[in-house]
């Protein structure tokens, strides 16, 4: 008997934050949106949804994941709500596993959870790892790079388009005949680190036609442009692979029968106010939609969206039962509903998180917790610990005894200060620079502490630089949205507003961990 339930097909790439060029006829040509080329991802907007307003629940690997796999909140998912340290919790329904048991051939490649122990526990560990071909895909522009002379750039990057085909196709022919399948495809190419000069040498992307793009809490100078011109070469990898999929599919007449949806883990890594925080940078992901006959195409779509909310939209168009202590919701009303623009007026804000990232020695391995609510011209972010630093502490930067770390260190070595943010060369800019006084203040907004709150106008202050958290003319603003926020905290249980004792800043949960 052939099955009539849909293919579930989940693209999702490690820290590929809003960067696709279907959202540059909504953001105009003052974003790096205007320099990119991803025609993969255009056409699933295209022939289905693209989505404005997505956002990850937490701006960290794992415990987003945690997140998505579960359609709980992070905090819901016990070890799994933090990185360094993250153990799985096998009492926690995941919808991978809800949906093999319902019949089901699932699978995946490249990365689902991690770090944290067992390795892609939610999805399966190694049983369901789909990898024949190998994982080269994360190292695409070292590869490429390597490759280019003997193969030509083309020639290289097939390499690794052929690496994703085989890899997929494994999988494929792992099932049983009729049998619906869900498979997730999560390149970590995106994530630090890629090799320096390949956007521009692979991809063709000139750093100096990001000028005048960039956010303007980053320096608009040729060592950060350069940077983010790599970071968008490697959005362009994600791009392709994504095509080698959709090209697959339509080859074994699967792809009108799939719903294929692509997303990202949260924002850019390696920049300040990026990956690991919770404004826009951080959070804020592309997400685009197909599934013929059920999906209309052509639609741009602004609710707001929480990426768990992808795990009961999964089980529901598999005609599968939503899975105790889901606090997401599914999109499936959303996703087959013809209108575009605003569809659910329910769908009018997210709410984010982050607790432990990485170690902090100095800190006694302590979180930096954070909350946030995020509407349409709000954000709002309550800062729980002020006198902790949010991006690590700066190790020898602040102590005249030591000998700071050199620019190479702070652009290969996380860990030598700030380590939760990625070394990166734009990082090491702006701690070699943080001196000079047109740097000074954009220095301390992003490596510097935050106030206890914070609340930003986007309408009038899109890149979130004045914080009216201490104005009074935003007094009703500031008491609305931080009432909204604690009511979600305290309905879903987080342990910050629900533990006197709360359970992050004790351990297990501030255990040393050196795994990575």
């Amino acid at each position: 008997m052939v099955e009539s339930r849909p293919n579930i097909v989940f693209a999702f790439a490690d820290d590929w934050g809003r960067y696709a060029s279907a959202y540059r006829r909504i953001q105009g040509s003052g974003t790096p949106n205007a320099v990119i080329d991803t025609p993969h991802f255009d056409r699933v907007a295209r022939e289905g949804a693209l989505f404005t307003n997505a956002f990850v629940p937490a701006p960290s690997c794992t415990p987003c994941r945690s997140s998505i796999l579960t359609g709980r909140y992070f905090w819901q998912t016990g070890r799994g709500a933090i990185l360094q340290g993250a153990e799985w919790d096998e009492t926690i329904p995941s919808y991978p596993l809800a949906l093999e048991e319902s019949g089901y051939h699932i699978g995946y490649t490249y990365k689902v959870w991690s770090p944290g122990t067992p390795r892609d526990a939610p999805y399966g560990a190694d049983r369901t790892r789909y990898a024949p071909a190998g994982t080269r895909y994360g190292s695409f522009s070292f590869v490429a790079t390597e490759l280019a002379p003997e193969r030509g750039v083309e020639g290289a990057k097939q390499v690794l388009y052929d690496e994703t085909r085989d890899n997929f196709q494994a999988f494929l022919d792992a099932r049983e005949p009729g049998q619906p399948f869900c498979y997730w495809w999560g390149p970590t190419n995106t994530h630090r680190k890629w090799q320096r000069g390949s956007g521009k040498q692979l991809w063709g992307l000139e750093p100096d036609h990001l000028k005048g793009r960039l956010p303007a809490f980053l320096p608009d100078v040729h060592d950060v442009r350069e940077d983010v011109c790599d970071y968008l070469g490697e959005c362009q990898a994600v791009d392709a692979g994504l095509g080698v999929l959709l090209a697959r599919l339509e080859e074994v007449g699967e792809l009108d029968n799939t719903l294929l949806v692509v997303s990202g883990d949260h924002g850019i890594p390696g920049f300040p106010r990026g990956k690991c925080n919770l404004y826009n940078l951080g959070c804020e992901v592309a997400l685009a939609a197909r599934w013929p006959g059920r999906v209309p195409a052509g639609r741009t779509v602004h609710d707001f969206v929480n990426l768990m909310d992808l795990a009961p939209t999964f089980l529901e168009a598999a005609e599968v039962d939503r899975l105790p202590g889901m606090a997401g919701h599914s999109l499936l009303p959303v996703l087959e509903s013809p209108a575009s623009g605003q569809v659910d007026e329910s769908r009018d804000h997210v709410v984010l998180g982050r607790e432990r990232h990485v170690a902090r020695a100095r800190a006694g391995n302590k979180p930096y917790p954070q909350r946030a609510i995020r509407t349409d011209r709000y954000l709002y972010i309550r800062n729980f610990t002020p006198d902790r630093w949010p991006m690590g502490d700066p190790r020898g930067l602040d102590d005249p005894a030591t000998v700071p770390p050199s620019y190479e260190e702070l652009c290969e070595n996380t860990w030598v200060a700030y380590a939760d943010m990625d070394g990166s060369p734009s990082k090491a800019w702006m701690v070699h620079h943080r001196a000079e006084p047109e740097v000074r203040a954009l220095f301390e907004m992003g490596f510097g502490k935050y106030p206890a709150e914070e609340l930003y106008d986007l309408d009038r202050d899109p890149h979130y630089l004045d914080n009216l958290a201490g104005d009074p003319a935003y007094a009703e603003a500031r008491e609305h949205l931080s009432s909204r926020l604690m009511a979600v905290l305290r309905e879903q249980h987080d342990p910050r507003v629900a533990e006197p004792d709360c359970r992050f800043e004790r351990s297990p949960y501030t255990d040393p961990h050196t795994g990575f």
